[in-house]
């Protein structure tokens, strides 16, 4: 099934399922994350979100239609990505309830306040964390190990707009990179990735 993949990364593909990791999020990045995480071959996902579909997500959530309006988001993401054998357990409740061990944690929210919470838990277990946010024509993505989110110094941060394809850009470099880091390839940590497209695009990164 693997066939292409283990084509690029080789025995890898063996760590790879082995690994167990935690999506907070079932919205456009958990859309977009979910879509292509979900079948590189992991042992199993924890799909977390306690959200509804509603519909003002749908143009952007691609895997929601309006016969899912109603419905919770965890559950039918995870059944719509739920194809090439990866164990994916739907979770609908708040991220403070989840004592499963994982290997790494991959943000998808758009909630800055729960952010803070997934980097306090990471930091006390020990674990990498995968951030990642998109509003407009920006989008950011850095794997925490070391660092944390005081770099940005908020105290909240509401999203006024999302574009659905910068969505896409963003939620595919976050799952290269969690690729890269659950099959132990080469990626930095503690370095941020700044998508910038308000014009032509760029893609700059700074250490944090």
């Amino acid at each position: 099934m693997f066939r292409r993949q283990i084509e690029i990364i080789g025995d890898k593909q063996q760590q790879l399922s082995k690994k167990s990791v935690l999506v907070i999020g079932a919205g456009g990045l958990g859309n977009v994350v979910m879509s292509e995480i979900g079948c590189i071959g992991l042992k199993e996902i924890y799909l977390m979100d306690f959200d509804k579909i509603e519909i003002h997500n749908i143009h952007r959530q691609f895997q929601f239609n309006e016969k899912d309006i109603g419905k919770y988001k965890a559950k039918i993401l995870a059944d719509h990505t739920h194809r090439c054998g990866t164990k994916i357990i739907p979770i609908v409740d708040k991220f403070e309830t989840f004592d499963k061990k994982v290997d790494l944690i991959i943000d998808c929210t758009d909630n800055f306040e729960v952010r803070k919470k997934i980097d306090k838990f990471a930091k006390e277990n020990n674990l990498v964390w995968l951030y990642a946010s998109v509003e407009s024509w920006i989008g950011q993505v850095c794997l925490f190990k070391d660092k944390n989110l005081d770099i940005f110094n908020l105290n909240s941060h509401k999203v006024e707009g999302v574009m659905p394809a910068m969505v896409g850009v963003v939620g595919s470099i976050e799952a290269m990179i969690a690729t890269k880091y659950l099959a132990g390839l080469d990626v930095q940590t503690d370095k941020l990735y700044y998508i910038d497209f308000n014009k032509e695009l760029k893609i700059m990164s700074f250490n944090v």
